[in-house]
């Protein structure tokens, strides 16, 4: 035995949007036996695997059109305004756990749009959250996901800047500062949520306490490949895992400390899953 002494941090886990989703789901699941869920509902494979099991059938926009009369969940992510027009012509029932962090976002730009302001949204290509803000402005705003993107002789001389949730806060104001530098008049929207935000600073203090980090995350969640990193930068001894099986012993010395953590879309359940196979070295 390696004697290893293991704490799992209890700032990561789920977001408080993620387990709105969940619940609801679940809520639903142990009444009815099924629920259609449009797209993953979380980025955690083995989360989805869990729900799939209980009764939860994944689908996407494609077999949403095919779809009728049924119980369809809206994940925290949020959703276009065609997907609403889609449900009440085929006669669905929307179960929204759109994050209230995420409408609250999707109601500031479409109030911009509707005053015709010009609107550059700093987010993932592709993102579902994404997608649901760019339904906002009838695909009209322009996305970038770096300032590299950007044609600045191009843009307009006052522009409204939003923000997906989930980026980083000094990502954002470095953005903000460098379009004023390039003269450009930015009204500034602080649209991201701070329980994820701060997730940056409580895990370098988690990380530096502990010889080893296990950070454990779903592979298609980006949330969690960014806080990878920020473990990863604190302490190089981070190794990144999306079940307990991926955990390889040779790692650990005898008598090491080691830290788990995880993304916001990361369940507890799954951390301690990875807690009890350390303990078994």
């Amino acid at each position: 035995m390696k004697d290893l002494t293991v704490h799992i941090d209890q700032h990561s886990g789920f977001c408080f949007g993620v387990v709105y989703a969940i619940e609801m789901a679940e809520d639903i699941l142990d009444e009815e036996g099924r629920l259609y869920c449009l797209g993953d509902i979380v980025h955690n494979d083995e989360e989805v695997k869990r729900l799939v099991n209980k009764g939860l059938k994944i689908i996407d926009h494609g077999s949403l059109h095919a779809l009728r009369g049924e119980k369809v969940l809206i994940r925290a992510h949020g959703e276009p305004p065609s997907t609403y027009q889609l449900a009440i012509k085929n006669d669905l029932t929307l179960i929204d756990a759109s994050c209230p962090v995420v409408l609250k976002l999707q109601h500031r730009i479409k109030n911009a749009y509707d005053k015709n302001e010009p609107i550059y949204i700093y987010g993932k290509h592709g993102h579902a959250e994404v997608a649901g803000l760019l339904g906002q402005t009838s695909n009209e705003a322009v996305v970038f996901q770096d300032v590299e993107e950007l044609d600045f002789e191009s843009m307009p001389p006052k522009i409204t800047l939003f923000s997906q949730t989930t980026k980083s806060t000094d990502k954002f104001y470095a953005i903000n500062k460098m379009l004023r530098e390039k003269g450009i008049e930015v009204q500034t929207n602080d649209t991201i949520c701070r329980q994820v935000s701060n997730r940056d600073k409580e895990l370098r203090s988690f990380a530096s306490k502990y010889n080893k980090i296990v950070f454990v995350s779903g592979s298609k969640s980006s949330n969690g490949k960014a806080l990878f990193e920020v473990c990863k930068q604190q302490n190089e001894f981070t190794f990144f895992v999306s079940h307990a099986d991926q955990i390889d012993p040779g790692l650990f010395l005898h008598g090491d400390s080691v830290g788990i953590c995880g993304a916001t879309s990361t369940p507890m359940w799954l951390m301690e899953d990875v807690k009890q196979r350390l303990l078994t070295f």
